[in-house]
C-alpha cells in the first residue's frame, strides 16, 4: 500500500514543480518580451491606452533611426563597450590567474599577509576609491580615453581570491611532473596549469565580461567626451533627455542587452562551473 500510495504524491509534486517552474519562467520573460515589442512599435503605439501584443507594423525603422541619431553615437559606443570589455577580460583573467597561482603554489615569507591584503580589498566600498582613482586618472591624462576606462579595473581582489582557491586543489602530481621535465613555475604555469584550468578561466571570463559590458559609474566618470562613452552611458542619455524618445530607448536597451542575453545563453555552463569549482574551503 506504501509504494502505491507515493505514485500519486510524486505526479502531483512533479506537477506542481513544473508549474512552478513555468510561471517563474513567464515571470522572467515578461520583461524581454515588453522590451522586444516595444522597441519595433511606434511612440503612438508605446503610450496607447489599449493594449497591443505586438507592433502593428514589425519595421527596422527605430533601429536605424537609433544609429542614425547624430546627438547619441550608439554604434562608436557600442564598439567602445566591446573594446573595453574584452580587452579587460583578458587583461582581468592574464593578472588574476598569475596572482592567483603565486599565491597559492609559490611559496615565499609574505604569501599570507599578501593575500590577506588582497582579501582586504573586498571590504572596501567602490565609491571610496572613486576619486583617488580619478586623481590618478587624470594625471596621467587618461580622461575620456579607452585606457583611462580598461586599465583601473584590470586588478580585481575577487578575481585573485577565486583563483588562488582553485590553485589550492589543483592537482599537484600534474605540477611535479612538469618540475621533473625542467619547466620551473613560468612554464609550469603556461604549458601545464592554464591548458587544464580554461573551464575555470572561462567562467571568470564570463563573469568579468558581463561586470565590464554593464559597468556605469565609472564610465560615466572617465568618458566625459562622446567619443569615449560606453553603450550603458549612451543608453543613459536616452533618460535624462528634455523629451524621452520611446522607441529609441526601447532600441537602444534591445541592443545593450542582446550580448548579454546571447552570452549567457552560450556560456551559462561555464558559470556553473565556476561556481562549482571555485573551492571555497582553502588551506
Amino acid at each position: 500500500m506504501a509504494v502505491v500510495s507515493r505514485g500519486p504524491r510524486r505526479v502531483v509534486g512533479g506537477v506542481a514543480r513544473y508549474a512552478a517552474l513555468a510561471l517563474a519562467t513567464v515571470l522572467f520573460l515578461i520583461p524581454f518580451y515588453l522590451l522586444v515589442r516595444n522597441a519595433f512599435m511606434t511612440t503612438a503605439e508605446i503610450v496607447s491606452p489599449e493594449w497591443n501584443w505586438a507592433p502593428a507594423r514589425w519595421s527596422l525603422t527605430n533601429l536605424q533611426e537609433l544609429f542614425a541619431d547624430p546627438a547619441v553615437p550608439m554604434a562608436r559606443s557600442v564598439l567602445n563597450s566591446v573594446i573595453v570589455s574584452v580587452l579587460q577580460t583578458a587583461g582581468v583573467l592574464v593578472v588574476s590567474a598569475m596572482a592567483g597561482y603565486g599565491l597559492a603554489r609559490i611559496p615565499f615569507r609574505w604569501s599570507r599577509l599578501v593575500f590577506g591584503f588582497v582579501t582586504a580589498t573586498l571590504l572596501i566600498p567602490a565609491s571610496v576609491t572613486f576619486v583617488p582613482s580619478f586623481v590618478l586618472v587624470s594625471t596621467l591624462g587618461w580622461v575620456s580615453s579607452l585606457q583611462g576606462l580598461i586599465v583601473p579595473g584590470l586588478f580585481q581582489a575577487l578575481a585573485t581570491f577565486l583563483f588562488r582557491q582553485f590553485y589550492l586543489n589543483f592537482p599537484k602530481e600534474i605540477e611535479e611532473a612538469a618540475f621533473l621535465d625542467g619547466l620551473g613555475y613560468w612554464g609550469t604555469f603556461w604549458r601545464v596549469v592554464v591548458p587544464n584550468s580554461l573551464g575555470f578561466g572561462a567562467a571568470i571570463g564570463t563573469i568579468t565580461f558581463i561586470g565590464a559590458w554593464n559597468a556605469f559609474l565609472w564610465p560615466l566618470v572617465i568618458a566625459q567626451d562622446s567619443s569615449a562613452w560606453t553603450v550603458q552611458i549612451a543608453l543613459s542619455t536616452f533618460l535624462t533627455a528634455q523629451t524621452i524618445n520611446l522607441p529609441e530607448l526601447f532600441a537602444a536597451a534591445l541592443v545593450a542587452i542582446l550580448p548579454m542575453l546571447l552570452m549567457f545563453l552560450f556560456l551559462q555552463r561555464w558559470i556553473v562551473e565556476g561556481v562549482e569549482r571555485t573551492g571555497i574551503a582553502g588551506d
